[in-house]
């Protein structure tokens, strides 16, 4: 009775529901299949010979590359990720003026990046941005070319990069915060504990995890960051700003898909690692 009870409820017809849900889902099937995969294995399919990787690493462009990308993931998330935990208690109050400027800090992240960051690129100009002009009038020298210091060039686009992402991570950090519970900090207060012990004995312990698994998710979503570092200084002066996010359209440019290609590819030592340990946190 179980065999063909079993065939009868294989071979039962799809209802109404049923058909149009599979007929519903396959336009994003083949939206993937066209769109994600396969442009990804064309991507490693072009960057399949060896030599590419050769040729990369002969590159001096590529080593500069390499160090700015690990100190722009060392230095920008996670100065960005203390500074959203720092601003995260302040939000915290409920006081009205801090309600409007919450709003107004939001804003960064709310708005375009291309319009934002080419504003700043425009304030930088060393001959008519807002900035040199105001340095001009308050002390009668000419200031620098910002953005033509290789050294100077990244800092502004690693603070780019803190400033345009710093209001989501804050509210994530926010969110964290809301879920404690009141009466630890009650209860704290009671016992005469001063603002770092309840930092130290009740908000990180709690947020810890989040702390964590945020940082990480953000040197992943970082790792591709492109706006910031391109639209500001365009991988100048000299090629020596630029990070393996925008590493592939110095050769674009060149005519060399090829390695633009492996330069995408050799980022993943860097991002699968990064994504094991966050899923990792996650699963438990």
């Amino acid at each position: 009775m179980s065999a063909p009870a079993t065939t009868a409820a294989a071979a039962r017809p799809l209802s109404p529901w049923e058909f149009w849900g599979r007929v519903l889902v396959v336009p994003y099937l083949f939206i993937f299949v066209v769109f994600v995969l396969y442009p990804v294995c064309y991507g490693l399919w072009l960057a399949r010979d060896p030599q590419n990787y050769v040729k990369l690493a002969e590159d001096p462009v590529f080593f500069r590359t390499a160090v700015n990308t690990v100190v722009f993931l060392l230095v920008a998330v996670n100065l960005k990720m203390v500074i959203a935990l720092a601003l995260s208690g302040f939000f915290l109050h409920t006081r009205w003026w801090i309600k409007v400027l919450s709003v107004l800090f939001i804003l960064p992240w709310a708005v375009p990046s291309i319009p934002t960051i080419l504003s700043v690129r425009f304030m930088l100009n060393p001959e008519w941005g807002v900035i040199n002009m105001t340095y001009f009038r308050l002390t009668g020298l000419d200031g620098p070319n910002w953005l033509n210091d290789p050294t100077l060039a990244l800092t502004f686009s690693m603070l780019m990069h803190i400033w345009k992402s710093l209001p989501f991570w804050t509210l994530i950090m926010l969110a964290g915060r809301m879920a404690i519970p009141a009466e630890q900090y009650e209860a704290a207060s009671v016992d005469g504990a001063s603002r770092w012990q309840k930092f130290r004995f009740i908000t990180w312990p709690s947020m810890r995890g989040l702390y964590l698994t945020s940082t990480l998710l953000s040197m992943i979503w970082t790792l591709g960051d492109f706006n910031s570092v391109y639209l500001l200084t365009g991988g100048g002066p000299a090629d020596l700003t630029h990070v393996l996010a925008t590493l592939g359209i110095r050769y674009l440019r060149l005519d060399q898909i090829e390695l633009a290609m492996a330069s995408i590819v050799v980022a993943l030592p860097l991002v699968l690692p990064l994504v094991w340990f966050m899923m990792k946190r996650l699963s438990k």
